[in-house]
Parts: C-alpha cells; sequence; structure tokens
C-alpha cells in the first residue's frame, strides 16, 4: 500500500512531533511535506494530504475529519512564538496586520480584540515581515520562529508596560523606527480572561485514513522527540543562529504537547467564543481516531 501522505508545519515546535519520523524508528514509514498552517489546512481540505498538523480553528471549518487524541500544540501560560506587536498600546489600534500563513492565532487575536482589548480594528492579511508590517498598520500578528526570534531578542530589554505588555525600543526587535514597541503574547492575554490554556494546533486526518495503529504511530513520534529535545534544538540553533538553550527552554516550558482535560476545556471555550463571533459556524464535537490497537493483521497502515 502506498505511504500516507502527512503535511507538517515547518516550525520549531512542530519538530518535536515528527521527530520519531525524520529521525527515528519510524522514518520512512509515512510521506513527509512541510509548509506553513494555512497551507497545512489548504492540503487537507484538498486532500493533498491524509493527516496534518491542522490549525485548530480549522478543524471547525473541514467536515467530516477525525482528531488524533492525545496530541496537540497547545501552551499553558505563555507561548513567546504568538506575538501581537504594536506601535502604540493595543487599546489605540485601528489597523491590525495579520499574519497570512496563521489561522488559529488570527482567529484568537479577534477573540482577544473583541472581548479583552475592546477594540474593532480593521484585519488585514499579509506575508509574514515585522517592519512592512508595522509600516502600515498599527499593530500586527507574527507568529513561529520568527515571532520566537523576536521575543527571545528582546528578553531583559523590555520593561513592563502599562497593560502587563513587554515595552521595548523597536530596535531590539529589528525594527529602529519605532521608538517603542509594545509586545502581547497572545497566550497569556488568553489566559488573563479565561484561566485556560490555548490549543493551537492538533493531529486531523480523513477517517478512512486513520485507525489505531496510525494513533499509535504519532504518539511514539511524539514521545521519541521529547526525548531528543537537546539534539533536536542544537541542530535548530545551527540553522537559525538562535541559542540552544533559549530553544531548549521555549520547548520545555511553553509548548505543551498533550491534550489533557484543562487543554479540552480551553479549545472547547475558544471554540464556542470564535462561533459567538461569527468566525465559525456551529461548533461541531471533536471526533477521535481509534486507539485501540487490533492485534491482527499487523501495521494495516503502512
Amino acid at each position: 500500500m502506498s505511504k500516507l501522505r502527512v503535511c507538517v508545519v515547518e516550525y520549531l515546535n512542530t519538530a518535536p512531533l515528527v521527530r520519531g519520523f525524520t529521525h527515528g524508528p519510524l522514518e520512512g514509514e509515512y510521506e513527509l511535506s512541510f509548509t506553513v498552517p494555512s497551507q497545512c489546512a489548504e492540503a487537507l481540505r484538498t486532500r493533498a494530504a491524509d493527516i496534518a498538523i491542522l490549525p485548530a480553528i480549522e478543524y471547525q471549518r473541514i467536515e467530516g475529519l477525525a482528531a488524533l487524541p492525545d496530541l496537540a500544540i497547545a501552551s499553558k501560560r505563555r507561548a513567546r512564538s504568538l506575538l501581537v506587536i504594536a506601535k502604540r498600546p493595543i487599546g489605540e489600534a485601528r489597523r491590525i496586520a495579520l499574519d497570512a500563513s496563521s489561522r488559529s492565532t488570527q482567529t484568537l487575536v479577534k477573540i482577544l480584540c473583541a472581548e479583552h482589548w475592546r477594540i474593532k480594528p480593521e484585519f488585514v492579511e499579509v506575508p509574514p515581515d515585522t517592519a512592512r508590517m508595522l509600516a502600515g498598520a498599527d499593530a500586527a500578528l507574527v507568529i513561529g520562529d520568527l515571532a520566537l526570534r523576536l521575543a527571545i531578542g528582546i528578553e531583559g530589554k523590555a520593561r513592563k508596560g502599562a497593560s502587563g505588555e513587554q515595552a521595548c525600543s523597536g530596535a531590539y526587535a529589528g525594527i529602529p523606527n519605532v521608538e517603542t514597541l509594545h509586545v502581547y503574547d497572545v497566550v497569556e492575554e488568553w489566559q488573563r480572561i479565561t484561566n485556560l490554556p490555548s490549543v493551537l494546533a492538533i493531529w486531523a486526518g480523513w477517517p478512512e485514513k486513520l485507525n489505531a495503529n496510525v494513533t499509535a504511530d504519532f504518539l511514539a513520534s511524539a514521545e521519541y522527540g521529547i526525548l531528543q529535545l537537546a539534539e533536536l534544538c542544537s541542530e535548530s540553533s545551527r540553522k537559525t543562529g538562535m541559542p540552544a538553550a533559549a530553544l531548549e527552554t521555549y520547548l520545555r516550558e511553553n509548548i505543551d504537547y498533550g491534550l489533557d482535560g484543562v487543554n479540552r476545556s480551553g479549545l472547547e471555550l475558544y471554540y464556542q467564543r470564535a462561533a459567538e463571533l461569527g468566525l465559525i459556524g456551529k461548533v461541531r464535537p471533536m471526533k477521535w481516531a481509534p486507539t485501540e490497537v487490533q492485534a491482527a493483521p499487523a501495521a494495516t497502515h503502512r
């Protein structure tokens, strides 16, 4: 049988989930492709992929999917790789540039604008470039490794702003024409108003392609990756120039790969708030992939 096609987000925080497929005992068992979150969703929607690391909001927009249990990209308190940066306090923002590669965090920002910051800005989707984004807007959503690089760059140089955000010279973030940059961690802002974590992405696929053996493989790949964090971060440091220790701290302290009860509660509330704002339709209950491995035939997904 042909290999299952798996679409993967090419960010550091996804790397541990697929480490078993890229460097471990399951290497070669699946056909992997790498892209940005919005394109992972599109690949699954068009059936160019059988399974994808899916922006959580897209589960509600693509009918008929099933999610793999116990796996996610989530954050309990502060993500550091999901940021709104602003030239003035966010309450004064009238136009927000949204990273076009984002889906879940775009929705989260719109929820925060309506329910937390109490603003009604114009939203525009643009490619991820912090200086260009802020040249045409009051604030910008940046995600992934670009946001993480910014967060690492301003560590120890920012002060606490009036609303609890970080504030520093834009020069520390590579935006020298911004005198004071206000940096808001999107997950931290969500946690402030809900006291719940944020689930940004889940593994999901077409049910006919999923079985308990597939679920077991994805769990095993993640377990392998979590044991390989130090090596993985050293590799990433050599490629990106970001300090390996900072990358490892990020993966260990800011990212949560489980889908426990509190994470599910955060996900359910996120869907509810998105539906109330008309960002998705009526919330559909989650459908889960099988977890009980059949004794025979073995490896039926291969």
